[in-house]
């Protein structure tokens, strides 16, 4: 087995540790609400910090893997989240709640998330790139159905500020160490080259990879815009709209809580399974074709939802819907991977994951307000389908070919320009 296939495991399971937690903040809102008759506005707002500091910060995770290397950004970021639960644990006032599950928990979870993983993974791995991007994006989709069943259960039996102290030193007793003894930033630390490299072509791929194109240069290339634009789009319709206002839409419709959590366990269930699946297909045919696929379904699933009524059509929307949940997010990085190259997929991702939490902050509004307007969702999906096929149609014009990169000049001893390569 190669070396490459023993980081992957490691920091996939460090990934679906650091997803889960960063979910879990909704099980505890109702025993806080009870112990401390804090409001459910304020609390909410605990969330959407999180939310908001694990996007904006995204890009600067990326960008330090990218110049540091990703072990090491993954070692803090697992310090900084195991503190932030531990120290949640023992909250008296609402500030320490927003100090500690608020910021700490989105700064650690900026660092365990996909950009990081994705230089990683760049930098291990020459072939099956798109399938290791889908076991990133299935371990996030795991941890979440993990992780919440779990610290709903601790909470229920031992209380939440147990479920938090458990989850905080489970996470440093598991990660810290899988990161510390078997994760390496590169195949060089351990004598050997990236998974799939062919000998004749190791020179070759070693000087692309180690020529990085920063934000100012891509922001040139019409394809990251519309990466951008596409993963925009992805977040306003499955975190924003979806994830947000699927459960308030399904009570509005009839559907009991019980069908709801169901539909939304099939959902995530899915998700595995499509991740999984993109990723496959962005070996076979490249990351292009598996993301116009990917968006095409995603808008007819949102249509079909339109004309929902009974609770198995609701159960196949939530199969249909959720094999394209993460699928964008293989074929996106290993698009980003092709064109810009494995120097720089953890700064340019994590820019287009910024994109993506806006949209997604984004699509929770509209979905609100949509309702507030209307008394209903009905234009907040056709919008949202509408916008799922014009990224069907956008992700169709991305120019999946590898940009010319110019060479770097570098002084010699005499002052004289030579070529970096």
């Amino acid at each position: 087995m190669h070396y490459a296939w023993i980081v992957l495991g490691a920091s996939a399971l460090v990934m679906l540790i650091g997803s889960g937690l960063r979910a879990v903040f909704g099980v505890f809102i109702t025993p806080l609400e009870g112990e401390f008759q804090w409001d459910r506005a304020s609390l909410s707002g605990v969330a959407a910090l999180s939310i908001l500091l694990s996007g904006a910060l995204s890009p600067f995770a990326g960008w330090l893997a990218d110049r540091w290397g990703p072990r090491t950004v993954i070692m803090v970021a697992c310090a900084i989240l195991g503190a932030g639960c531990l120290l949640a644990s023992r909250v008296d006032a609402l500030w320490q709640m927003y100090a500690t599950a608020g910021v700490l928990l989105g700064i650690g979870a900026s660092g365990v998330g996909m950009p990081p993983a994705a230089a990683l993974a760049a930098r291990w791995f020459e072939s099956r790139r798109g399938l290791v991007f889908g076991l990133f994006g299935a371990a996030s989709s795991a941890g979440q159905l993990i992780l919440i069943p779990l610290a709903m259960w601790i909470t229920v039996l031992f209380g939440w500020r147990a479920s938090y102290l458990f989850l905080g030193a489970a996470l440093l007793v598991i990660s810290l160490p899988l990161v510390l003894l078997l994760v390496r930033d590169s195949p060089g630390e351990k004598g050997l080259r990236p998974y799939g490299s062919a000998r004749a072509g190791a020179r070759a791929t070693s000087t692309r990879a180690a020529t990085r194109v920063g934000l100012t240069e891509a922001a040139q290339v019409p394809s990251f815009w519309l990466l951008c634009v596409t993963f925009f789009i992805c977040g306003y319709t499955s975190v924003g709209l979806i994830q947000t206002h699927l459960a308030p839409h399904a009570s509005h419709h009839g559907f009991t809580q019980m069908q709801a959590a169901k539909a939304l366990g099939l959902l995530g269930a899915m998700n595995i399974v499509g991740t999984l699946a993109s990723g496959w297909a962005c070996d076979r045919f490249g990351g292009k074709p598996p993301l116009v696929f990917s968006y095409a379904l995603r808008g007819a699933a949102l249509i079909f939802l339109l004309y929902v009524e009974s609770v198995s059509a609701f159960y196949v929307f939530a199969v249909i819907f959720g094999l394209n949940w993460i699928s964008t997010v293989p074929a996106t990085t290993a698009l980003t991977v092709r064109i810009f190259g494995a120097a720089s997929v953890g700064t340019l991702s994590g820019w287009i994951l910024f994109a993506h939490q806006v949209g997604a902050a984004l699509g929770a509004a509209v979905g609100g307000w949509i309702f507030e307007a209307t008394g209903g969702y009905t234009w907040a999906f056709i919008s949202a389908a509408g916008l799922a096929f014009l990224a069907s149609g956008l992700s169709f014009a991305i120019q999946d070919e590898p940009i010319e990169k110019t060479p770097v000049a570098r002084p010699t001893a005499l002052g004289a320009p030579v070529s970096a390569t």
